[in-house]
């Protein structure tokens, strides 16, 4: 490593949104080391993950600046995703341009494509993720953690409220999603246009993992309209996800130190 270059260590636990991270280092092409942490028999984070960040929780990312002994210890998806871009994304296309001709710096004068990336990295760690993980935890009520004799109870329970709760907000979200793919400016694939940006990375870990289980057609199975019929630019969206070759790596990268890379815990 040039001395040049900062020391960037990803603390990464399995079955988290660390993953997107990994990806999101592997298409910025700096040297980077993962620090591997696994969750506990009831799925939470180790405590040893409590003395980078008072949370406790993963992605957590430390870079250490050339020529200083100390480390920056960046925590949340999203604040991590918009710094390591900010810092190490020029010449990239990971970042849309911001302004369009002759209109640097006025009010009005950003790229469609710059205010879509700007608001769906907030968008994403906010409305979209709450209800994916409203979904999760409501999953798990369903689960073998739940004592046998009272799960079918809380099977009912469960079922319940993903049907009044989450399945509304899903479709809200997913119609959002759709409509975003279906006007993605210059007639892109890409949720900001024609190239992969920081943005999709973003929003990736959540979809794959979930579609990945099956989750969004199991949701789906009692209406009218499978998933994929329902939502295809998103179906063909997550594929093509799936096929990025810095995904790809994210996964080997991970599977060559764990022997296995499961996207959910």
């Amino acid at each position: 490593m040039s001395q040049d270059t900062p020391k960037v260590v990803l603390h990464w636990l399995n079955g988290s949104r660390a993953l997107a991270t990994t990806w999101l280092l592997e298409e910025l092409e700096i040297p980077y080391e993962l620090d591997i942490h696994h969750r506990l028999p009831n799925a939470m984070a180790p405590p040893e993950l409590e003395e980078l960040h008072i949370l406790g929780k993963s992605p957590v990312l430390s870079i250490t600046p050339p020529g200083s002994s100390e480390r920056i210890v960046l925590a949340e998806s999203a604040f991590i995703t918009q710094y390591l871009s900010d810092h190490f994304a020029t010449g990239k296309t990971l970042v849309p341009t911001r302004w369009k001709d002759g209109q640097e710096g006025r009010v009005g004068g950003e790229t469609e494509s710059w205010m879509r990336y700007q608001y769906l990295l907030y968008y994403i760690e906010g409305s979209f993720m709450a209800t994916m993980v409203h979904n999760v935890i409501f999953t798990g009520l369903k689960g073998p953690r739940i004592p046998f004799f009272i799960r079918p109870f809380t099977r009912l329970l469960a079922n319940q409220l993903i049907a009044m709760l989450v399945i509304p907000n899903m479709k809200r979200h997913f119609a959002l999603l759709e409509r975003y793919l279906a006007t993605s400016p210059d007639g892109g694939s890409y949720i900001c246009g024609i190239n992969l940006t920081s943005a999709d990375i973003l929003l990736s870990f959540r979809l794959l993992a979930f579609d990945e289980a099956g989750a969004f057609e199991e949701m789906w199975a009692w209406e009218k309209t499978p998933f994929k019929e329902s939502y295809p630019k998103l179906q063909a969206y997550m594929e093509l996800l799936s096929n990025e070759p810095g995904w790809k790596r994210a996964l080997e990268k991970v599977t060559k130190i764990e022997g296995s890379c499961p996207l959910l815990p």
